[in-house]
């Protein structure tokens, strides 16, 4: 299934521009990314893909530039938007039932409506057994999947992910994209996935944004022609390692491009 076919764009960026000072991060950022699209962010370190996200998400406003979602200029946060974290989030003090149902308290749904609605998002990421536990008695992973929980309760129009699985062990890492995919074949949902590792970006996207440059803009967008539903066995296809291999040269092209820079 591929859910993008024909879909009406979700989000969408323009000639976007964020300025600390005399540092301009990125520059002329230009993207749409459809209703239940992923769309994996990738790019060196230091080229602004956070701070992009952060401006999807109106934590922080651009210097110049607009992003709309819904056709809605985006000033703050807002309604229907979520964000996950690669640390996770969590507040120390409170359940993994009383974190799941952070968003919609704050959403001003009642205690009783809240108690009712997060087993099944527990239940979604594989929590059952652990709504009164803490999260200091939790696993990385299982952390990750509070946090994701946590989003996923407030059934989101747009899920910005940044690097949502960076700090944990690679065997979890790969469990938590496969369920992840798992979650959004049953509730679709825009998505924009920021990541380091290329394979995830391979496996998880639509499209890859590729960012460049200083101060960085898109330098290319790749379509990821791979079936869906993604698996295990998608990574042994021939197209994911070309797909894989292509991004591989144009990330390394750009930090070889920087070292000479600094010599």
């Amino acid at each position: 299934m591929d859910a993008t076919t024909a879909a009406p764009d979700r989000i969408v960026i323009s000639d976007l521009c964020k300025s600390y000072g005399d540092l301009t991060v990125f520059d002329g950022i230009d993207l749409a990314v459809g209703e239940a699209e992923i769309v994996s962010l990738v790019g060196p370190s230091g080229c602004g893909k956070t701070t992009l996200l952060r401006c999807i998400d109106g934590l922080i406003p651009a210097t110049a530039g607009q992003v709309s979602i819904d056709g809605e200029p985006v000033t703050e946060p807002r309604e229907g938007v979520a964000i996950v974290f690669q640390h996770f989030g969590l507040f120390p003090w409170k359940t993994v039932q009383d974190n799941v149902g952070y968003g919609l308290r704050m959403a001003g749904m009642s205690k009783r409506e809240v108690r009712k609605r997060v087993p099944k998002f527990i239940q979604l990421v594989g929590l059952e057994g652990f709504e009164e536990s803490y999260p200091y008695q939790l696993s990385g992973g299982m952390q990750q999947r509070a946090g994701l929980a946590r989003a996923l309760a407030i059934e989101p129009r747009v899920l910005l992910m940044d690097e949502p699985f960076g700090a944990l062990d690679a065997q979890t890492r790969e469990l938590l994209q496969f369920e992840l995919l798992s979650i959004w074949q049953q509730q679709p949902t825009s998505m924009v996935f920021v990541t380091h590792a290329i394979e995830e970006a391979v496996l998880m996207g639509h499209r890859i944004v590729l960012l460049k440059g200083r101060p960085s803009s898109v330098a290319e967008v790749i379509e990821v022609d791979l079936p869906w539903p993604r698996t295990r066995e998608t990574l042994s296809l021939p197209r994911f390692q070309e797909i894989r291999e292509h991004v591989w040269g144009q990330l390394m092209g750009e930090a070889a491009a920087a070292v000479r820079e600094q010599h």
